[in-house]
């Protein structure tokens, strides 16, 4: 038996071996292509750190960065039928839900909670895109209704973050049928007087940009959001025109007329917590817990004995 064989090498080789490395530590950011460690997108709210482009992020992890102390509460929402129209096209329509719980780890397309952002009891709700593409079906119109009427009861506005690309097309004209009740559910806060604030994200297309995303009593847009109905490749091949540069981007609808706001994620929370403040009649924020120190009277100094 050679021990240099069947000893040294082994171990020198287990020493210098190329370890293998999780997939999911690094991002490649789709603007300018830099590799970002996935701790250090996290803490920048999935921002990049070279070119500011505005990646997608999962609504609890937004939640967390938006609620005081990154508590809430999760609102229950009704479930609809599953599967009303036995749809199949290369897959089952249960078979793609499943695969998308797998990867998501959430239920649905939306998340609805309660809480307090600067100490301002608030309802929000925000759908994810990485669901079947953040598509509009039922439960999408359940999840609004059910913050609706969670808002009408509390007294409190409601804060709605959208991101799809329409409505669900297994569902067929049921998923329509959320425009409407969804509307609904925004004149339901209108008339019971509270604030409904709408924070568009990349992308928000289709039939959500015709119902509920921009029924906001206040619109505001992450920077170089896709805010649209039919996308631009649809357009410029119906009327067979170049379209002009960033538009349907967020700036460009700020520009028209169509948004109040473009926020940078990193301010959306201070800008969020001051126009609720303000629409509630509330005193400005305070941007810290502790009171502000008491100025005690200064004691004049004895006069030295002579």
């Amino acid at each position: 038996m050679n021990w240099i064989t069947n000893y040294v090498r082994p171990r020198i080789n287990s020493l210098f071996s190329r370890r293998e490395v999780p997939e999911n530590l690094w991002t490649k950011c789709p603007e300018c292509g830099t590799m970002l460690f996935h701790r250090e997108l996290s803490d920048n709210l999935n921002v990049c750190t070279n070119c500011d482009h505005h990646l997608a992020i999962s609504p609890r992890d937004r939640f967390k960065s938006l609620f005081d102390g990154g508590a809430f509460v999760e609102v229950k929402v009704p479930e609809p039928i599953a599967d009303p129209l036995q749809f199949r096209d290369q897959k089952k329509y249960p078979d793609r839900m499943k695969a998308a719980q797998k990867a998501t780890g959430e239920k649905e397309a939306m998340l609805v909670a309660e809480g307090e952002i600067g100490r301002t009891p608030i309802v929000a709700a925000a759908q994810d895109f990485s669901f079947m593409g953040g598509s509009m079906g039922m439960y999408v119109g359940n999840a609004i209704v059910a913050a609706a009427e969670r808002a009408v009861k509390t007294r409190r506005p409601l804060v709605l973050f959208s991101a799809a690309g329409g409505a669900r097309m297994q569902e067929g004209i049921l998923s329509l049928m959320q425009m409407p009740r969804t509307t609904v559910a925004v004149e339901m806060l209108r008339e019971a007087g509270l604030p409904y604030i709408v924070v568009l994200t990349h992308p928000t297309t289709g039939g959500v940009t015709a119902s509920y995303a921009m029924l906001g009593d206040i619109q505001i847009a992450e920077p170089n959001a896709l805010i649209c109905f039919a996308g631009p490749r649809v357009i410029e091949q119906t009327i067979r025109e170049k379209l002009p540069e960033g538009f349907q981007r967020a700036e460009y609808l700020l520009e028209h007329g169509m948004l109040d706001r473009v926020t940078h994620r990193r301010q959306m929370r201070d800008e969020l917590i001051s126009i609720l403040r303000l629409l509630g009649g509330l005193p400005a924020p305070t941007r810290a817990d502790l009171p502000a120190p008491v100025a005690e009277p200064v004691q004049p100094e004895p006069a030295p004995a002579e």
